[in-house]
């Protein structure tokens, strides 16, 4: 596999989504580009690179890009400038006010102008001065993209729209269409930036630093520089910056930030705790055991601001809508304005400056600014409530998803098994069978093997253990103190010509032999999650047809736990294999464009989990198979946030919706309006600038999160 790497860059001061769209495009066309990814709501830009000789040809590339595309936007490579440089990059507050101020002006000539009664020629050079000191950059900036080959932008719009008006002689509609565009962005870039804060906020899991014992006392570092097997030192109120294990101290901790629940919870030594977490009573210490960019809020983070890479289907179409839709208003509003006064001897004037409305109305910064907010508040929201989402195709997928597969043990169930019975036969005791199986299971990490090891609570001599085998599906196959051992179901002793009745118990049965001769059985009870039989009912009432539960244990197991939970279809006794098997049925019958969701414990049902629409992996407690597999992870174990994950798409995808629905309903009807020689200048600009305030506002409620 040839070697890659990964550039990111900061754009400060992107706030057009179409311009971003069009530097992501452009970027991916660069030579030794694999793929390049822009995040609107976080202003990053990430390239891979699989041609490591051209990286920083690459980088040269898309500057020249961003400078070309965006000319105010400051572009500085992540890890690749100081914090001088960059301060050094952008505007000073000097040159905001200087701006600012000649934006002031700029209006006082032009309420002068409006007010005051003066001759022709002073009028119109107070609308022309006001015009140029207001709307200035506007039409520099449509110069040099036309120069560079840009036309059909925002820019050139209002620059056509408005120097026809000064031609046709409307100077003060002229004036106030740039003026209140200019408003417009600015409240409008006011509105991503509000969009961009809350869901920081809600992101803003990031510790700051770690405390290390020195010689001169507790020291703060970088939680980076914090190797695996360090000791580091939690204060009251702090944030764990690392994922380890508590060796001194007894608090209670905040979760919320990873796992979205509001209780606090206890912690001593031996427990597990996760970077992001925060402390709220005692000190503790703790020993390290990953890194800080392996750690969960590290993996989280990352996974929330890499989610703009998987588009939903909406986004996607949106993004080609507006490549063709923007010129083909502009030849409309050509054809408007100069096929009825050639051909049908109309007043020019007129038709012209219906055309400049068309022009106004036509923008459709609505759309493509407030649907990836949409999404990526939707995302935010969720990720509060300890959900993952990969993605907005994920978030919308779930929205459209009629059938629900699940797991069965540490999915419907507590996944907390423990010994219930121990039966020997020919002679052979409760303590032999328990022996010979804790022997057995001891290298299995399987949740029923550590039931067995815990129920027999004595030291185990490993010495004695050899030819260790795990038969997929079915057991293991063991030598202890130099005796053939089968540990597993009725299929496994069945295969090696044992004759083993099949015992009825809801429990889990692991079947015992010895040199070929079964000597007895253990039954191993799990019990279902408490909140499982009303998740399902809720499922049911959310608009889901059918829910299937998937499970290797036993089938009349499988059937009593199905049952009282209200699942529709069980199955039981399932290879790995044959669930992927299942999984690929169930595919082929879903209906038209419904989406089928697996959700499992993300670790031995990850090829079940890639294989469904949407894969969801129950208790992702800082489980690296489970991010990894997939497309939803649920920080905690509780199975009722699918139903939250659930509620979360449909509310961003309703949100998401109205927005479509509004802007294109509003920018057609005034232009139709508009055509008709009905709306005005005034209707337009509402269309453009208003309408996109108006939807970007809209999407930051995808952030409140309805359980």
């Amino acid at each position: 596999m040839a070697a890659m790497i990964e550039k990111e860059f900061l754009l400060e001061g992107l706030n057009c989504t179409h311009c971003a769209g069009e530097i992501e495009e452009d970027a991916n066309k660069i030579k030794g580009v694999k793929k390049a990814n822009i995040n609107f709501v976080t202003k990053k830009l990430k390239v891979e690179i699989d041609e490591i000789p051209r990286a920083e040809t690459v980088s040269d590339e898309v500057r020249s890009i961003v400078k070309r595309i965006e000319p105010d936007v400051i572009i500085h490579e992540i890890g690749g400038m100081t914090t001088d440089e960059i301060k050094d990059d952008l505007k000073t507050e000097e040159e905001e006010k200087n701006d600012n101020i000649k934006f002031v002006i700029g209006v006082i000539v032009f309420l002068a102008a409006v007010i005051f009664k003066f001759e022709y020629r002073i009028e119109f050079i107070l609308f022309f001065i006001s015009y140029i000191i207001i709307g200035g950059e506007v039409l520099i900036n449509a110069f040099k993209n036309i120069l560079k080959g840009k036309v059909f932008d925002e820019n050139f719009l209002m620059s056509i729209a408005t120097i026809g008006a000064f031609i046709i002689g409307e100077y003060p509609e002229a004036v106030s269409v740039m003026l209140f565009y200019e408003i417009g962005e600015y409240f409008q870039g006011k509105a991503v930036d509000h969009s961009r804060k809350s869901i920081s906020t809600l992101l803003d899991i990031r510790p700051d630093y770690a405390n290390i014992e020195t010689n001169e006392g507790i020291k703060k570092v970088d939680p980076n520089k914090i190797e695996i097997g360090q000791y580091i030192i939690v204060k009251p109120g702090e944030k764990v910056p690392l994922d380890g294990i508590v060796v001194e101290g007894n608090s209670f901790v905040d979760t919320s930030n990873i796992t979205g629940e509001s209780v606090p919870r206890s912690i001593q030594p031996g427990d597990n705790i996760l970077s992001g977490f925060v402390n709220k009573e005692g000190l503790l210490k703790v020993r390290t055991i990953k890194k800080f960019g392996e750690s969960t809020v590290s993996k989280i983070l990352d996974l929330v601001e890499n989610s703009s890479k998987q588009k939903a289907n909406i986004e996607k179409f949106i993004t080609r809508f507006s490549k063709y839709y923007t010129s083909v208003v502009v030849f409309s509003a050509i054809a408007l304005a100069f096929i009825p006064p050639l051909f049908f001897h109309q007043d020019l004037s007129t038709w012209v400056y219906r055309a400049l409305i068309f022009l106004v109305a036509s923008c459709p910064c609505a759309l493509v600014v407030s649907i990836p907010l949409g999404f990526f508040g939707g995302i935010g929201g969720a990720s509060k409530s300890g959900i993952l989402v990969k993605g907005g195709n994920y978030l919308e997928g779930l929205s459209m998803a009629d059938t629900i597969v699940f797991d069965k043990t540490g999915t419907l169930t507590k996944g907390i098994f423990e010994v219930t019975e121990v039966e020997g036969v020919k002679g052979y005791s409760e303590d032999d069978i328990l022996k010979l199986a804790a022997y057995g299971e001891i290298f299995s990490n399987h949740p029923i093997a550590k039931s067995i090891v815990k129920q027999y609570g004595k030291e185990i001599d490993k010495s004695q253990i050899s030819n260790y085998r795990e038969i997929p599906g079915k057991g293991i196959e063991v030598t202890v103190e130099g005796s053939k051992v089968l540990l597993g179901n009725v299929k496994l002793l069945q295969e090696h010509g044992l004759k083993v009745a099949d015992k009825s118990s809801i429990g889990t049965v692991v079947y015992v032999s010895k040199d070929e001769e079964y000597i007895g059985n253990i039954v191993i009870s799990d019990e279902i999650r408490d909140e499982s039989k009303e998740t399902i009912k809720k499922l049911k009432a959310l608009g889901i047809r059918k829910t299937i539960m998937l499970s290797g244990d036993k089938k009349t197991t499988a059937e009593q736990v199905g049952k009282e939970i209200g699942i529709d279809e069980i199955y039981g006794e399932l290879l790995p294999q044959e669930k992927v098997e299942m999984m690929d049925r169930i595919l082929k019958n879903k209906k038209g464009k419904k989406k089928v969701i697996f959700v499992g414990d993300g670790v031995n049902d990850a090829p079940v989990i890639a294989r469904a629409d949407v894969g969801i992996s129950m208790g992702g407690m800082g489980s690296d198979a489970a991010v990894e597999a997939s497309d939803v992870v649920i920080m905690d174990d509780e199975i009722s946030k699918v139903k939250t994950a659930i509620n979360i798409s449909h509310n961003t995808n309703r949100i998401v919706r109205e927005n479509v629905v509004f802007a294109l309903g509003v920018k057609m009807v005034v232009l139709i309006l508009g055509a008709l020689g009905i709306a005005n200048m005034w209707s337009a600009v509402f269309a453009d600038v208003g309408v996109a305030l108006i939807s970007v506002f809209n999407s930051i409620r995808a952030l409140k999160v309805e359980e």
